[in-house]
This record gives structure tokens, sequence and C-alpha cells, in this order.
């Protein structure tokens, strides 16, 4: 739980802060539905993984500045998302601040504990974003093999999961050996941004495999129909290979 937001802006750029120097969410004011931040991009991965048509049931744990669900709203109109925030504090500053769209049929906004919520929830979902701390960047219960295996359990038959990681303290290796206990194996570690962000991601339903090539090729039409340029993280998620799996 926040303790205090604090919203400021430079350059150009509006940033969300919880009662520290860490930068909880961020937009740029000329481009509000782009993705500012590199971890926030990370997270979109999982779009070059499914076709254009997918995903149409999206849960976003932790709203932050509403980035996910500015870029989905605009890039994905036939999805409908369901956010789950904890504390309802940062869902008046998203509206006043950060152009959270109103809700409606394409949005459901939810306040409550996003491990809570998955624990009792009976829907399935095409697309799981995790992206929760608080002020001092703990996750808490949301980087858990049981709030892992409620995820894997609450996504239909292709679905992913993604999941940002703060690892100055503990890096990542811990997390991704329980997200791959959740997933039967089926996770892999993005690679690491400038600020130390790590996104998990993690897959249900059939094999995804991918040939290096039409990975970049799908990179490359998601920068023109939406300007997100995740050429650079196709590029290193194959490497040397000639296909990603997952």
């Amino acid at each position: 739980m926040a303790s205090s937001i604090e919203v400021s802006e430079e350059e150009g750029v509006r940033y969300l802060h919880f009662g520290s120097r860490w930068i909880q969410g961020a937009m740029r004011v000329a481009r509000p539905f782009g993705l500012e931040l590199e971890y926030t991009q990370h997270m979109m991965f999982p779009l070059l993984l499914q076709p254009d048509t997918w995903p149409r049931r999206v849960l976003v744990i932790g709203l932050g500045a509403a980035s996910f669900t500015r870029f989905l709203h605009r890039h994905r109109p036939r999805a409908a998302q369901t956010v789950v925030e904890i504390t309802p504090a940062v869902i008046d500053v998203a509206r006043q601040h950060f152009r959270l769209p109103p809700e409606g049929p394409r949005l459901t906004i939810t306040i409550g504990d996003g491990h809570d919520y998955l624990t009792a929830c009976e829907r399935d979902f095409d697309l799981i974003l995790v992206d929760g701390f608080d002020a001092r960047g703990r996750s808490g219960t949301l980087d858990t093999l049981p709030f892992y295996c409620q995820a894997q359990a609450r996504l239909g038959a292709g679905g992913l999961l993604a999941a940002n990681l703060l690892t100055r303290n503990h890096g990542h290796r811990g997390s991704l050996d329980r997200l791959r206990a959740a997933f039967d194996g089926r996770a892999a570690a993005l690679p690491r941004c400038a600020s130390g962000n790590v996104v998990l991601v993690a897959a249900v339903g059939p094999h995804i495999g991918i040939e290096a090539r039409d990975l970049m090729a799908r990179a490359r039409a998601c920068k023109r129909a939406t300007g997100l340029d995740l050429v650079p993280v196709a590029r290193a998620v194959t490497g040397q290979e000639a296909s990603f799996h997952l």
C-alpha cells in the first residue's frame, strides 16, 4: 500500500511516486497512449506470441500510472480489461493525472488485493499482467508460488502471464524458479532493463514455437501499428537460436 502518492513532471514526462524517489509509472504527456518506461514495453512482449485479435480478456494487477490500460485500450479495442488495485487513491490519481480510460464494457476496476482476487476469481483470462509494489518496492504475495499457481489456473487455453520484477536486492532467479514450478517449466526471463527491472513471461496451453525471423517480423509489424518497439527484445530472446520457445 502506498504511504503517500506524488506526481512529478520533467521534460514532458509525468511520473508517479509512492512516497519515495522510485518511479512507479510514467506517461509522456504528448503521447499518452505510448509506453514510456522500458519495462512497460517488455510487459507487452506476449502480444508478439499470439494473433493480432488476441487478447480478449485481460487482468491487470497493479494500476500504477495506467500505462498498460491506456495502451491496450487504444491498440486492442476488442479486449475487456479487469484492473485490480489495492489502493483507492492510486485510481483517483490515475484518473486525474494519467488519463485512465472511463469504466465501461471494456474496463472494470476493482479495489482489492491481487492475490485475494485471483483466489476468489472464477473467470479465465487470456493475459495476466502483474505489476504490484509498495513504496519500498516489495511485491509481497504477488511473487509467491501460491500466487503463480492461482494465475496459472485462471489462464485460458493459450493464455500468457507477464510479471514485472524489481531485482536490485534479490535478482530474479528465485522468482523464475517459482514461476516455472507453477507453469510446468514454461516460463522465461526477458532481458534486464536499464532500470534493473526484469519481466518474466509464462504460458499455458499449446506449445509456443516461433522462428526468429517470424518473431522479428511480428515485432516490426507491432512497431508500425502501435509505435511500440519490441524489435530489440525479439532479437535478444532469440540471440543465436533459430526460434523462440515457451
